[in-house]
């Protein structure tokens, strides 16, 4: 009993102690240490809200001190906004009296929302500082950030309150459709390079129009956002070879997160749909970044979509999802998808040629390719496969079979392949008498298969699926289907290279 009491008394006075607030403490004296000298919030859209970034603060004494004050440089007028230790202090800029204990350390979280005329109008900088004390004692540490001016796109507001909403089906989403006749934008059916473009909601092109994006357009999708082309409606991509690192006559589709940890990150918007009855689309030199499905086609009224030299990667699902579509794919790079790289789907008709598929998604039901002839809905249908025709291509990855073909009786189920590297294991011997992965017996179906061998991607975390003489890919095309310039513009030699690229030596780390 006497030494349950002794416990609880310690107990008590070790709680007692840590609740105390009357510890003396030492005016700052100005030695703090921090973590950066400089913070970079990286770039913004004007008036769009940054990431949240850190700064620590170190008191290396042996005393606990008290900082009089730590605020933004501009005050109350500073468009950035702090947290120190989880306090908001006076409106996130002004903080007073923070205690520091001795070899402890604080957090201050960082961000900011800005407008392009707050910057600097010759580099288009908004700056600022965080102030440690004062007088002699005043230590700084510098706020930095880029801010990009744009052309914001979204759905009107009507004076009721209500929002405006585009008909899909029997449902409702939010969007609107562009206007070449917009009072504040003009003609918003045709997107330059002069400014970027930030897109809310699903962005529409109406029936019988076109929307055309010229060389070096760049357009964000803000999340749940995307481009949807409407009945008899057109899509007309007019990027071009660029000559420099900066991309600069490359369309490209991405997310309007634009800080460096968000490069990456799949998911961000929703799709590029060409929906059932859109029509006469060519996509050439475009790049599709982040997306949940980076393009969605379906049927487009019999008429052949035109993709070329186009990349898309880290979609969440699919790469290019296509449903009883027509495709011509010319010099494609897709990599990484949460389900499929390339999904052609519910029959359809298509060609892809010089093309580089590839799949390294953490996850065992991710593939390159996929080809059926059904859908697997409420009620399920077979569509017709007219063609899927491949020839010098890659179709790779990171788990042991990168290619499915799925065919159900009823409809018509026609693929070939010719000169193609494929990932496609079959130790277990599962499909040793499948009729569909006769690769070396069935020259209907497969002609110079090259299978399992390594193509020796560049970097393909970075997606950069080029290629070196190393490769297993490397001269191993048919001449027959060459494409004399590659997905960058350099042209190819005979006999050609497998994929979308045309081997160099690679930089040197």
């Amino acid at each position: 009993m006497r030494k349950f009491i002794f416990l609880f008394f310690i107990g008590f006075l070790i709680a007692l102690s840590s609740c105390r607030t009357d510890f003396e403490t030492v005016a700052s004296t100005g030695d703090l240490k921090f973590s950066k000298d400089t913070i970079y919030l990286d770039t913004v859209f004007t008036n769009i809200g940054s990431s949240t970034y850190t700064l620590k603060v170190y008191n290396r004494s042996k005393n606990d001190i008290t900082i009089p004050t730590i605020q933004l440089g501009k005050g109350l007028n500073s468009k950035y906004r702090m947290t120190v230790d989880g306090t908001i202090g006076n409106q996130g800029k002004i903080f007073n009296n923070v205690t520091l204990l001795a070899k402890d350390s604080l957090y201050i979280f960082i961000e900011t929302t800005a407008n392009i005329a707050d910057t600097n109008p010759k580099d288009f900088l908004y700056t600022d500082q965080i102030l440690f004390d004062g007088g002699t004692n005043l230590q700084k540490v510098e706020l930095v950030t880029l801010i990009q001016d744009a052309i914001f796109l979204y759905p009107k507001k009507y004076a009721d309150g209500t929002t405006e909403t585009l008909p899909i089906g029997d449902e409702e989403i939010y969007g609107f459709f562009l206007d070449e006749n917009d009072p504040v934008n003009g003609n918003e059916l045709i997107f330059t390079n002069k400014k970027p473009y930030v897109i809310y909601g699903y962005a529409a092109v109406p029936s019988k129009k076109t929307v055309t994006f010229n060389p070096g357009a760049r357009v964000h999708f803000h999340a749940f956002s995307g481009l949807i082309l409407a009945t008899n409606a057109a899509l007309n991509v007019n990027g071009a070879v660029s000559t420099t690192d900066k991309l600069e006559n490359e369309v490209i589709f991405e997310g309007d997160r634009l800080e460096p940890d968000f490069s990456d990150v799949p998911g961000q918007w929703g799709a590029i749909w060409l929906t059932d009855g859109s029509t006469n689309h060519k996509i050439d030199h475009l790049t599709i970044k982040n997306a949940t499905i980076g393009l969605l086609i379906q049927n487009n009224n019999g008429t052949t979509v035109q993709i070329k030299n186009t990349q898309i990667y880290n979609s969440s699902n699919y790469g290019i999802l296509a449903q009883t579509a027509k495709i011509n794919g010319e010099n494609l790079a897709i990599n990484n998808a949460g389900l499929g790289s390339l999904a052609c789907t519910y029959g359809g008709d298509y060609k892809f040629t010089h093309c580089t598929l590839n799949n390294n998604w953490a996850s065992s039901s991710q593939v390159a390719l996929l080809v059926n002839n059904y859908y697997t809905g409420a009620t399920p249908e077979v569509k017709n496969l007219t063609q899927a025709t491949f020839n010098n291509c890659i179709i790779y990855g990171s788990y042991s079979n990168e290619m499915i073909l799925n065919k159900k009786e009823g409809a018509t189920f026609e693929y070939k392949f010719n000169n193609c590297l494929i990932k496609f294991d079959n130790t277990s011997n599962q499909y040793t008498n499948n009729p569909l992965y006769q690769f070396y017996t069935d020259p209907v179906h497969y002609n110079g298969i090259i299978q399992n061998q390594d193509p020796k991607f560049f970097k393909t975390d970075d997606n950069k699926l080029n290629i070196d003489n190393t490769s297993a890919a490397f001269a191993e095309g048919n001449a027959t289907y060459n494409i004399p310039i590659d997905i960058i513009g350099n042209s190819r030699t005979l006999p050609p290279d497998l994929g979308a690229y045309q081997n160099k030596p690679f930089p040197k780390k």
